[in-house]
């Protein structure tokens, strides 16, 4: 029984195959006669679809490695990227930090700057002005005391001094003047000229540098130059502000040049100073119609003769007429002449 039925069951099977395969060829197109099938034909085909497959999976497998390659340079870009932006950020920050100090200081500093001149200004011109009074109020002392002077002396002496004594003018050159008068008014002339430089000192607070030509006229002209030298250089340097040289036509001739000095009108040693020098004429008196230029000549003719000529001592001793007329030029910028005055103590200045 079970032979038979697997045989039915295979009979059966073997039907259904061959029906279908009679379907089949019933709907395949009728092939021409004497036609030969290609056994090859399947296998072209089986290749070519091979072929296709693996192309299609070779152009997918590119496609995919160039997107994760391109995915990869991206991600490698947005890091620098984003670092870049992480810098530029900080950098704007840091910016904008220093432009914010710049308007706060710069504001400041303006005000400061602006304020510090006027402060300095006001102390400067405070000092100026007690400078000044001080000055001012001593002169018009002396000018009560010596009241046979020219008002020449008083105006012009005034003028040259209180440029001096005035701190916001620029000192290129010091004050120098030269007083002088006749034999009968030698005590005047050394009183006033010591009182003069006492009332300049006096307002700032200094003292005053004494040099007198007649304790010097007997020595050496280089020993001379040397001692007058020291005395100024020290004096200033100690902070004196004016000297006084009294009798400067007994000095030797050729110390004088160390004038040059202190008197040149650009290269003085000293430029915030004065020096009063005095010169005692050989004639009695002066007359007071005398002009101002007629009085300066009398005092060049009066040191050239002494300086230059050959019946003096110590003349020659290392001057000659050019070297007398740099320091004329130098020594010569204000000549004033003082009258004898009555009243004046034998002994000492008032």
């Amino acid at each position: 029984c079970l032979l038979t039925g697997s045989s039915s069951i295979y009979f059966l099977q073997e039907n259904s195959i061959k029906a279908k395969a009679k379907a089949y060829d019933s709907n395949e197109p009728k092939k021409p006669a004497g036609y030969q099938p290609n056994i090859y034909t399947p296998l072209k085909e089986r290749k070519a679809d091979f072929l296709e497959k693996n192309q299609e999976y070779r152009s997918t497998t590119s496609q995919s490695r160039s997107k994760f390659r391109d995915q990869s340079s991206i991600g490698k870009q947005s890091q620098p990227l984003a670092k870049n932006d992480g810098e530029s950020q900080s950098g704007f920050h840091k910016s904008w930090t220093l432009l914010l100090v710049l308007l706060i200081s710069v504001p400041s500093l303006y005000v400061l700057w602006n304020g510090m001149p006027s402060l300095l200004d006001a102390t400067l011109s405070s000092r100026d002005t007690q400078i000044l009074q001080a000055f001012r109020a001593r002169m018009k002392k002396l000018k009560n005391t010596y009241q046979s002077q020219h008002p020449n002396l008083w105006k012009r002496t005034h003028v040259f001094l209180e440029k001096h004594l005035n701190a916001s003018h620029l000192h290129l050159e010091p004050a120098i003047l030269l007083f002088t008068a006749g034999q009968e008014a030698e005590k005047a002339l050394r009183c006033l000229s010591n009182e003069i430089a006492d009332a300049f000192a006096f307002s700032q607070n200094a003292t005053t540098i004494k040099i007198n030509g007649a304790d010097k006229a007997i020595l050496d002209s280089d020993i001379v130059k040397l001692e007058v030298d020291d005395e100024l250089s020290s004096g200033f340097r100690e902070g004196k502000k004016v000297a006084v040289v009294h009798r400067f036509e007994l000095l030797p001739a050729g110390s004088t040049l160390i004038f040059y000095k202190y008197c040149d009108h650009e290269n003085a040693a000293f430029k915030d100073v004065a020096l009063l020098l005095t010169v005692l004429l050989d004639e009695q008196s002066l007359r007071k119609s005398l002009t101002l230029q007629e009085v300066e000549e009398k005092v060049r003719d009066f040191l050239w003769a002494k300086f230059t000529s050959s019946d003096v001592p110590n003349s020659y001793t290392g001057m000659d007429t050019d070297k007398l007329s740099g320091l004329w030029s130098r020594i010569s910028h204000l000549v004033l002449p003082v009258w004898p005055e009555k009243g004046l103590p034998v002994e000492g200045c008032t």
